[in-house]
Parts: structure tokens; C-alpha cells; sequence
């Protein structure tokens, strides 16, 4: 399954967590906790096979797919994208928006343009913004201009 326009990236399976076929998932979603109400669909699994388990810390899960019962299993998912269908998102207040509407926004520092959103990363000290020439930059007090297309960085 690949990430398109209806398909929204919430998070991506990391590692088996145990010996019962659960794994641990890289939240991308502003709260783990939303995976509880997530209708999760992947390659692997459909809305009604997927189950969040727990929260295991701040940005990771631990969830289980019916039929994956052992840890082999689990390990085969490894690297499994998870995604929600855009139309299961939240409706957003006029100031509001979601950083998949950002990808393909000119990052500008400094007044002058340095890049094109390519995508979002955290490794845990914050949202750092990837561009299409292979830099990153902290997305943490960016200034998004959704009108005009633009990300101001500092």
C-alpha cells in the first residue's frame, strides 16, 4: 500500500514486542493514544485485524494483528507502513492543518528558499522537516504560510 493523497501515515511497525505476535509501532500521531480509535489499514492487515494494545512510551505502541501470533511473525512486519484514510481524520479549525498538507511547501530561511518539503521525521526532540535535496531542518517554531505554500524556518 502505498502513501497517496487518501492514505494518511500514522505510523510504521519498528520491532516484535514479546513472544505472542505483538509488535511496537512508531507513533506519528500527535497523541498514541489515537490509535485506539484508528480504523489502521497496511499491506498486512485491514481495520478490523489491526488492535492497538497499549501505549509503551511517548511516541511508541504496542499492537497486534489477528493470525501473527509469534514473534517471527511479529519480526516479519518490520518495517510495515500503517495508514488511516483521510476521510477518518478530524475535521481542522481554519488555522489548523495536517503536515501531509505541507509536503511540497518551499522551506525559506533567511528569506531565501532552501527546499521542498519532502516529508516529516522525529527521532524525539521534536518534528524536523526532510526536503527534497536530502537536508533537515527542525520544523519546531516554523512558520507555515498554508496561502502561500511557504514554511519559514529559522
Amino acid at each position: 500500500m502505498k502513501n497517496s493523497a487518501n492514505n494518511i501515515l500514522v505510523g510504521k511497525i519498528v520491532a516484535p514486542q514479546g513472544i505472542r505476535g505483538e509488535f511496537r509501532v512508531q507513533s506519528f500521531a500527535e497523541k498514541p493514544e489515537d490509535f485506539k480509535s484508528f480504523r489502521i489499514v497496511c499491506d498486512k492487515c485491514d481495520s478490523k485485524s489491526f488492535h492497538f494494545v497499549r501505549v509503551l512510551k511517548q511516541n511508541v505502541i504496542i499492537a497486534k494483528i489477528d493470525g501473527v501470533d509469534d514473534r517471527n511473525a511479529a519480526e516479519s512486519l518490520r518495517g510495515t507502513e500503517l495508514f488511516i484514510l483521510r476521510d477518518d481524520l478530524p475535521k481542522l479549525k481554519s488555522d489548523e492543518y495536517y503536515q501531509s498538507d505541507l509536503i511540497g511547501f518551499c522551506v525559506i530561511r533567511d528569506g531565501k528558499k532552501i527546499g521542498v518539503v519532502d516529508g516529516f521525521q522525529n527521532f524525539g526532540a521534536g518534528d524536523i522537516i526532510e526536503m527534497d535535496n536530502g537536508e533537515m531542518v527542525s520544523f519546531v517554531g516554523a512558520k507555515v504560510d498554508v496561502d502561500n505554500r511557504t514554511i519559514t524556518v529559522a
